[in-house]
């Protein structure tokens, strides 16, 4: 007898064993060793990382990082982040309060008469009938053994989705933050922009009033008072539509800020800072650097831990049951040791016909397994790629800079040639009006350039996780307590 107890507790023990569901292990995904990217980028050195958090002060804009410090104290998108965290940390103590024994009591008092014509068992009529009170003080006891780790995966699982809504809050932060610096770049390149604009209106203000003396001289044509003054009206069209432009941006800046698009004005600002070096990590420490992944990744956790939870519903679920309190028809001997009552006993709940609802479950939990790892490994290939694409981006922008700077050179000296030979009657006014609309056109270019570059400089930060780091979460995590057990 003996030693059929135990081969039945072995037994009970390896199929609760097995129920508890598969161990986790990340998804495997394929990491490049290096960067395609040339010089002059390079790995990281420790003393080089990004700063953790305010990865915008690489920049050194004293403007920006006080957008920034706004941005984080009041983005109604950060807010609503915040808030999807608390309600995972909620969640998770909601399932980890099945560890514990459930305890409630529902006092009550009644007075009731039994009609004297109520049926009775046998042969006796009951013709008389009862008033009477009843005062109870029950307390209910309801614990599940979880032997098939049906509690505790669930745990697991909440846990787990409670550091992905870590993961999501810190790439939210990280999204609105970018978002907000490549705007603020975009808008000083219009300022920088409108510049070049209105010293080419003023330029060719100048021009229309020379031309229009040598016209009033007969030294020169009705055509190139025409010509220039086309050429003044294209350029003062050019500047309210970059106007209208820098007006969206500095909305968008203002919402981002959690303010009133009426309320924020930015000031206008040359553009007069070149991009920072952004330090670069490996590939395989990358993973560990993106929130997004790290989202991903904690959802195949959370995913992982559901499939023994479904699991666990093809096994008993065995509780503990107990009921005890008082009872009494007279309220002066409620609390006495005769009203007392109890009952104790165990209770199980096997399935047996559901119509394969629980192994439909099953099936679900590893689709859904499958799908959110198929997420993360996608996650992974984004980040390679928007870190690739940043790199070439930077250095495709470096060198139209250089390329672009010779360029506006070159058409300032085309301009000064051209307006000497008209001066000279070897030209048409013609040749002045193309030089001018080459100067302005490349130096409007070698602005928008350089507006790019710092964009660039902010996506490659973002692609690189902002200088975040994934072991933080592992502190995102609701431990059972003897404080919770006691809690109603």
């Amino acid at each position: 007898m003996k030693r059929r107890f135990t081969l039945l507790l072995v037994l009970f023990s390896a199929s609760a064993a097995f129920a508890r569901g598969p161990k986790y292990q990340k998804p495997e995904v394929s990491v490049p060793q290096n960067w395609q990217a040339p010089a002059p980028w390079r790995e990281a050195a420790p003393k080089d990382s990004i700063a953790k958090g305010a990865w915008w002060t690489l920049f050194a804009d004293p403007e920006l990082n006080q957008f920034e410090e706004r941005a984080l104290a009041n983005n109604q998108s950060l807010k609503a982040a915040v808030a999807r965290l608390a309600e995972a940390r909620a969640f998770a103590r909601i399932s980890s309060a099945n560890l514990y024994p459930q305890l409630n009591v529902a006092p009550s008092a009644e007075r009731e008469r039994l009609s004297g014509n109520r049926p009775t068992v046998g042969s006796t009529a009951v013709t008389t009938p009862v008033t009477q009170n009843i005062f109870q003080i029950p307390f209910d006891l309801n614990y599940e053994l979880d032997l098939f780790g049906r509690v505790r995966r669930g745990v697991e699982a909440a846990n787990e989705s409670y550091q992905a809504s870590a993961a999501d809050l810190e790439n939210v932060r990280l999204t609105i933050t970018s978002e907000l610096a490549a705007d603020f770049f975009l808008l000083r390149e219009l300022d920088a922009e409108m510049a070049v604009v209105r010293k080419a209106i003023d330029y060719e203000q100048k021009g229309l009033q020379v031309v229009e003396n040598r016209h009033t001289g007969g030294a020169a044509s009705g055509l190139d008072v025409a010509q220039q003054q086309t050429l003044l009206d294209s350029s003062t069209a050019q500047l309210a539509l970059l106007q209208q432009q820098r007006d969206q941006f500095q909305h968008a800046l203002a919402v981002l800020q959690g303010l009133p698009a009426s309320f924020f004005v930015a000031p206008v600002r040359a553009l007069n800072v070149e991009p920072p070096a952004v330090p670069l990590l490996l590939p395989s420490e990358l993973l560990e650097r993106r929130p997004d992944v790290a989202e991903a990744e904690r959802n195949v956790a959370a995913a992982n831990a559901r499939i023994g939870v479904a699991r666990a519903a093809l096994y008993p679920s065995i509780s503990i049951l107990g009921l005890g309190g008082y009872e009494s028809r007279d309220a002066t001997s409620l609390l006495n040791a005769s009203s007392t009552f109890w009952s104790l006993g165990l209770s199980a709940l096997q399935p047996l016909l559901n119509g394969g609802r629980n192994r439909a479950v099953l099936e679900n939990a590893r689709a859904t397994h499958e799908e959110t790892a198929a997420n993360y490994r996608e996650s992974v290939l984004v980040a390679f790629q928007q870190v690739e694409d940043a790199l070439s981006g930077l250095n495709a922008l470096s060198t139209a800079y250089v390329s672009q700077r010779r360029a506006v050179d070159d058409a300032t000296r085309t301009l000064t040639l051209a307006n000497a030979r008209y001066s000279g009657g070897l030209v048409t006014y013609l040749d002045v009006v193309t030089a001018q609309e080459q100067l302005l056109t490349n130096e409007r270019l070698a602005t928008q350039i350089l507006g790019q570059r710092l964009v660039s400089s902010v996506l490659l930060v973002k692609a690189l996780g902002g200088g975040w780091d994934s072991t933080s979460l592992a502190a995102v995590r609701v431990k059972p307590s003897l404080k919770q057990a006691v809690q109603p």
